[in-house]
Parts: structure tokens; C-alpha cells; sequence
């Protein structure tokens, strides 16, 4: 008996919305190139002696709103249909299309950041999504990361760390609030990690740079007009595969123009 694709989402909402050890994270291989989607679980659970980190981390990516969960399905949906391998840069753009096909208010956000006496001026970019809370009415924003646990790493890292960025998901969909939750908590890590290893604390690896990757206040948001979208026409499960290829001409256009 064949699974709609409806009944597929409602399944990968529940796992994301199970316990952190049977969360379904996503994996990207290193490289900036997305490529087939494997599920799977983080590393083997630990003692709550030996690393109380892991256990707080645990606790924070528990929660899982119903807007995180129906998100996070959707996007799981989009890169499965993909049929090639891509640069996460035209993964994003082929995010925010489909879910601004799907009705949804997202966009690519690009934030920037300087301080002159502090750490370097930086930039990124990921998926914003605007939601509103069914039982408030207000406006929610969800961050969507597809390269989430790479931004944390460290050179030589202790065991206690690696084993802590090792149970980040690489496909991040949470709150602002969420992520604010993990920096703290992932920052202090990397600072008693380097600091075991006698190393010094680079300023790209401090709270206040990792807060500025994604919030902040100096964001550009980039989104699609009416008229690229209508141009697809409907997206179904027999012409997505055909969508996405379409997708790919055109940005391969606007970079000649």
C-alpha cells in the first residue's frame, strides 16, 4: 500500500517531535554540495556525570513547537525530491521557492556585522519563515539552517565537545528564542573545550559573533515576485523533479544577465 505524501509529512513531523535520540536529522556532506538524504540518528547517549551539556542541549531541541515540526516535514520534502546534487547556496533559493510556492512567507536572509574594536566584520545567509501562533494570532519567526552543526566546529576539540556538536542537527528549523538557547549553551562549550586544550578563544567562536550570524539587526531579506513563481505553475509530486531543473535554468540565467 503506497504512503501519500501527506501521510509521509505527518510521519516526519511526529519523529522530529519524538525524543532527541529518535530526532531525524539531516545529512549534507562537507564541501558545500547537498547530496542524497540519509536519516540518522546523533551519537550514542552519554552518562548524565560525564557530560551535563549534552543533556541541557537535549532538553532545548525537545522542544518542538507544531510550526517547527510542519517546517521542518516540508523541507525534509522539498530536498528528497531533488534528483542532483547542489551547492547549499542554490538549496536555499530552491527552499525559499517552494515553500513561498506552498503559501508560505519565507526568504533568504543575508545579515552582515561590524565592530570596529571587536571581533571581524562577518556575513551569512540562511531561510527566514514567518508564522503566526494559532492560538495568539502572532507573528513567529522560524530560522531554517541546512549547514546548522558545521558553524560550531573547532580544531582539536575535547571528547565532550565533539560528542555535543555531534547531536546538533545539520538541518536546524527553531525559534529565535531556540537558537539563542543553543549559542549560549554551544559558546560556553567551545570555551571550556579550547581552554582544556590551552588554545585561545577565537573571537568567531564567541557568543556575540555566533548571535550575529543570525540575528542580526543588519539583515537583508531577499524573497521571489509573484511573477518567477507563477511561471512554474502548480508543483505536484509527479513534476516536481521537472520543477526543480526549471528552477536551476533560471538561476543559471539571472547569473548570465
Amino acid at each position: 500500500m503506497s504512503i501519500s505524501e501527506d501521510e509521509k509529512l505527518s510521519q516526519m513531523s511526529k519523529d522530529f517531535g519524538s525524543t532527541f535520540t529518535d530526532s531525524c536529522f539531516f545529512h549534507i556532506e562537507l564541501g558545500s554540495t547537498i547530496t542524497d538524504s540519509c536519516l540518522f540518528p546523533p551519537s550514542q547517549p552519554l552518562q548524565v556525570d560525564d557530560n551535563p551539556t549534552y543533556f541541557s542541549l537535549q532538553e532545548i531541541m525537545e522542544e518542538c513547537p507544531e510550526a517547527e515540526a510542519e517546517i521542518y516535514g516540508k523541507i525534509l520534502l522539498y530536498i528528497k525530491a531533488m534528483k542532483s546534487k547542489e551547492k547549499l547556496s542554490t538549496l536555499k533559493k530552491w527552499i525559499v521557492f517552494r515553500l513561498k510556492m506552498d503559501n508560505y512567507e519565507a526568504h533568504l536572509c543575508q545579515t552582515s556585522w561590524s565592530t570596529p574594536f571587536g571581533p571581524p566584520s562577518g556575513e551569512y545567509d540562511f531561510v527566514e519563515v514567518i508564522m503566526r501562533e494559532k492560538d495568539k494570532g502572532k507573528k513567529m519567526r522560524i530560522i531554517v539552517d541546512i549547514d546548522f552543526r558545521n558553524q560550531f566546529e573547532l580544531a582539536r576539540p575535547t571528547p565532550n565537545y565533539k560528542e555535543v556538536t555531534n547531536a546538533l542537527p545539520l538541518l536546524f528549523v527553531g525559534s529565535e528564542e531556540k537558537l539563542e538557547k543553543l549559542i549560549s549553551l554551544i559558546c560556553s562549550a567551545a570555551k571550556q573545550s579550547l581552554r582544556e586544550r590551552e588554545l585561545h578563544i577565537p573571537p568567531w567562536r564567541k557568543a556575540s559573533y555566533m548571535h550575529s550570524k543570525w540575528l542580526s539587526t543588519n539583515c537583508k531579506r531577499v524573497s521571489f515576485s509573484e511573477e518567477n513563481l507563477s511561471a512554474f505553475g502548480p508543483i505536484n509530486g509527479n513534476n516536481i523533479s521537472r520543477c526543480f531543473q526549471d528552477f536551476l535554468q533560471v538561476q543559471k540565467m539571472s547569473t548570465l544577465i
